[in-house]
């Protein structure tokens, strides 16, 4: 009798040693590792099985067991996840466990028109683009904002994403940041703005983001802008004049784009364009909303990024002739 008990000791012992080393051995799996992709609802067992198909070398059977015998087969998490050649069964189930998904990234540059925006998205790494396949308006409907288009509804930003998910997806939560960050910005307006609603904050922000070449000038252009708004002054933007033009621009303003018309063309029609023409930041919505203290009606660049500001037109035309013309 002493001996049997022995011997189930010792069996115990072996397979409890066997059982560690499985525990913590590499699975077997291509160089490149493999993809994962656990479907919501999935069971202990359809998941270990799913290891399998995946690519992973190793006995259904024995992960759901292992998976069982934890304790935490029903806190395995749904999700998009990267297995390496150094996932052991049990950092296999940690992951699962945490949820701890195959993350990727992809950034929206302020400044940048929707026609950027959807090709970043076009070309982020294991996205769908399944924007591609709808029209602005469609997909401004698909988002919960039927009617309106498109441009500068975005907050650029750094928006990370599972593999295998919808451009749509990244595209509805950049929509949710920028009514934040427009709503909070609108929140903070200071007396002295022109503006009448949220959306001219917006269409003024996205002006002001493509008109500042160095960050200590927003408000002071947002003051310029404000203040022919004030007085029914042309807001002559270039930048409204290049998005009007669309493609046909070649990366040349000439002259007679500045007098062809079209509905954001600022030189030939008073007030705001009927739509943003980028997509601004939180700096540019805070200072279409809070614009300096100024009587400027005027700027011109320096050419070392920064504008001249002028409250008259002779005291413009002095600073044109000095940066612009070097006289």
């Amino acid at each position: 009798m002493r001996f049997l008990l022995r011997l189930i000791f010792v069996v115990a012992l072996a397979l409890a040693g066997v059982g560690y080393d499985w525990l913590n051995r590499p699975l077997e799996m291509p160089p490149a590792g493999v993809d994962l992709s656990i479907e919501p609802g999935s069971s202990a067992k359809d998941v270990a099985a799913s290891v399998a198909q995946a690519g992973v070398r190793v006995q259904p059977v024995l992960l759901y067991g292992w998976f069982r015998l934890s304790g935490r087969s029903r806190q395995i998490k749904a999700g998009s996840y990267e297995l390496n050649v150094q996932t052991t069964p049990r950092s296999l189930l940690n992951k699962l466990v945490q949820g701890d998904e195959a993350l990727r990234s992809v950034t929206l540059v302020e400044g940048w028109t929707f026609k950027q925006v959807l090709q970043a998205l076009s070309k982020a790494q294991a996205l769908q683009d399944d924007a591609a396949l709808l029209s602005s308006g469609a997909l401004m409907t698909r988002l919960g904002k039927p009617g309106l288009q498109p441009e500068g509804r975005f907050f650029p930003d750094t928006y990370t994403y599972a593999k295998g998910s919808s451009n749509i997806t990244v595209l509805q939560r950049a929509m949710r940041a920028m009514d934040k960050k427009l709503n909070a910005a609108w929140a903070t307006r200071g007396a002295n703005t022109a503006l009448q609603t949220p959306e001219q904050a917006l269409i003024l922000a996205s002006i002001v983001e493509k008109e500042t070449g160095t960050a200590s000038d927003r408000a002071q252009i947002a003051a310029v802008f404000s203040n022919r708004l004030r007085i029914g002054m042309r807001l002559q933007t270039d930048p409204t004049v290049i998005y009007g033009l669309g493609d046909k621009f070649d990366g040349n303003l000439r002259k007679v784009d500045l007098i062809t018309d079209t509905p954001w063309n600022t030189y030939t029609r008073v007030g705001l364009p009927p739509t943003p023409i980028s997509m601004p930041g939180t700096a540019a919505l805070l200072a279409a909303v809070q614009p300096a203290q100024s009587k400027a009606l005027y700027f011109v660049a320096r050419g070392d990024g920064s504008s001249q500001f002028s409250a008259t037109l002779d005291e413009h035309n002095r600073a044109v002739n000095k940066y612009q013309r070097g006289q």
